[in-house]
């Protein structure tokens, strides 16, 4: 029998009654436990009723406990220490503002130095004996929040809400005066012939709707705050070129710039549900100080 503590084991308590016919299985789907996770779990033996492990899928008393145990997992890439501003962090996720030119992930050519790299040394120092889950990802060159799930229920039911559920605001300098000073754009995107940039393509394109709204102007630059009603590759990048306003040192969709080097885009905030009590929060990543050319930045 375990100590059933939040940080290993997912509880709920059934406030039904055994008329309801309602089984432990049943009950954790209702609670926004995926099927596959689930069955990974009974398999495993990690599902427990009133602190024993649960073999028979009984059917649920009222105030009956069901626990869910996240096993310990080896590391999914090399740990690496490197100190992280961590903005967020409870049971299920860590929320974490990512410095420009760092990849998020490791792949081919990036198994090294990478977020997944230091989010690994961050949970062994921590003693989280779990896998990291990216559950958003940034482009290399952009800065700002990226949200990782400690266990694989997090990583389900947020993932699950992100698209549409999940408020995604960033901030961004642009070049030139925007002429309308708020707006949406309403630009499907497609992959372009070279298969690595994206183009706004009324044809075959996926819908792709990015808000705006501009916060200061400077200097022939604007200040934009932007939140993402989809989440298509490079989407502000290529809406923002779209209406001839690239993102400031954005080499691919517009052009280098002298006063930064990257394009000058930052994820600024995520409003979302948390995955065990769906209690709302709004967490928000401070600028980068590469932004602090622009003067209401700094």
């Amino acid at each position: 029998m375990y100590r059933l503590n939040s940080k290993d084991f997912l509880n709920f308590k059934f406030s039904g009654n055994s008329a309801d016919k309602v089984k432990v299985n049943d009950f954790l789907k209702e609670k926004g436990v995926s099927s596959r996770l689930i069955r990974k779990s009974v398999k495993a033996e990690n599902i427990y009723l009133n602190s024993r492990i649960n073999k028979k899928n009984k059917v649920l008393k009222r105030n009956d406990i069901v626990s869910l145990r996240f096993q310990d997992e080896e590391p999914n890439g090399k740990v690496e220490y490197k100190d992280l501003d961590i903005l967020y962090e409870d049971e299920d996720l860590v929320l974490v503002n990512k410095e420009p030119f760092m990849v998020t992930h490791t792949a081919k050519d990036d198994s090294e130095g990478t977020l997944l790299n230091y989010m690994l040394g961050y949970f062994e120092k921590n003693v989280i004996k779990r896998k990291v889950r990216f559950i958003n990802r940034l482009d290399r060159d952009t800065s700002g929040i990226v949200l990782v799930a400690k266990n694989a229920f997090a990583q389900d039911k947020v993932t699950s809400e992100f698209e549409k559920n999940v408020e995604k605001k960033y901030i961004a300098i642009v070049e030139g005066i925007l002429d309308e000073k708020e707006g949406t754009i309403d630009g499907p995107i497609a992959t372009s012939e070279d298969g690595i940039k994206r183009e706004v393509n009324y044809v075959i394109g996926k819908k792709s709707l990015t808000s705006y709204k501009v916060l200061e102007e400077y200097d022939n630059m604007s200040l934009l705050l932007l939140t993402l009603h989809t989440g298509r590759t490079h989407q502000i990048r290529v809406h923002m070129a779209h209406i001839s306003h690239p993102v400031l040192g954005d080499s691919l969709y517009g052009s280098k710039s002298d006063l930064i080097n990257r394009q000058a885009l930052h994820s600024y905030s995520l409003k979302f549900k948390l995955p065990r009590n769906n209690k709302e929060i709004e967490i928000c990543a401070k600028l980068p100080k590469d932004f602090s050319f622009f003067p209401s930045t700094y």
